[in-house]
């Protein structure tokens, strides 16, 4: 069982509503419905998502409801994402597992049960594309700003040590930006300067070369203002390790912020006839 794949995604609010998305992130949405398909040939039993629009400022927290139901308009841009009903179920079980070993590692970790808590449109958003169905039990995790590059990669390791472990088929979901400097026009691509480091960056992904990638993690989340410092992408570098097969499906601009789809199978390929074959991280 353990952890069958994870997955960098995005969670642009034009890509709420697919038939209302715009021309530039047509890539995305077809990135998305690539990495859906094996979602559903899987069928895993949970996906573990962490969003960089859940912002807590001191824990790391888990969300062990039982079930999410809710209706999300998004704080940020209610003109873009309102009235957004969901209603997944969820996995005490293991949420709280991940409580418990976090903890055992000495992070602050804390479980959210709570059936009255409404999800943020970090976690909607990719949900209504990888899991259109609402049959697959989710557990959200949020992105921690007091804790550093550091502490969030150790959580990582943390939650891809649980997932392996598990008797459930997981998968984790990754939802957020790569260059991430907004500016007021939607259809802006980040900088060339910032364009480049978000290439470098996947290629050293794309290559499996993690320790790279984690090396130039702290100095590109400066430079190309990554979204949540970076911390979404220290969680996903220490959940997968060194041992993965990479797929990239896309790249697409949204208000001057660099957004990817790719997948990152363990090793040993169990899932190979899946994937269609490998792209190459190349944009304008």
């Amino acid at each position: 069982m353990s952890l069958e794949l994870a997955m960098l995604v995005p969670h642009t609010p034009r890509m709420c509503f697919e038939d209302r998305t715009p021309e530039f992130q047509h890539e995305l949405v077809k990135g998305m419905h690539e990495v859906a398909k094996i979602v559903e040939q899987v069928k895993p039993d949970t996906l573990v998502l962490i969003s960089c629009h859940w912002m807590s400022s001191f824990d790391h927290f888990v969300d062990a409801t039982p079930r999410h139901k809710g209706i999300l308009t998004a704080v940020e841009c209610p003109d873009l994402i309102a009235d957004v009903p969901y209603d997944y179920p969820g996995d005490e079980e293991l949420g709280k597992q991940l409580v418990k070993v976090g903890k055992e590692a000495g992070l602050r970790v804390v479980e959210v049960n709570d059936p009255t808590y409404i999800w943020d449109y970090g976690t909607v958003v990719p949900l209504r594309y990888l899991v259109p169905n609402e049959d697959i039990a989710v557990i959200s995790l949020s992105v921690t700003w007091a804790a550093n590059l550091e502490e969030t990669y150790t959580w990582g390791q943390v939650i891809g040590k649980v997932l392996r472990e598990s008797k459930k088929k997981t998968m984790f979901v990754c939802s957020g930006a790569l260059a991430h400097n907004l500016v007021r026009r939607p259809e802006a691509l980040p900088t060339l300067a910032e364009q480049a480091l978000d290439r470098e960056f996947l290629q050293y992904l794309q290559n499996n070369r993690v320790r790279a990638a984690w090396n130039m993690l702290p100095q590109y989340a400066r430079a190309a203002g990554v979204e949540s410092g970076g911390r979404h992408l220290a969680a996903l570098l220490g959940v997968i390790q060194e041992n993965y097969h990479s797929r990239y499906y896309g790249y697409g601009q949204s208000s001057g912020s660099g957004n990817v789809v790719m997948t990152f199978e363990p090793v040993p390929v169990q899932y190979k006839t899946l994937y269609v074959p490998q792209q190459t991280a190349q944009h304008s």
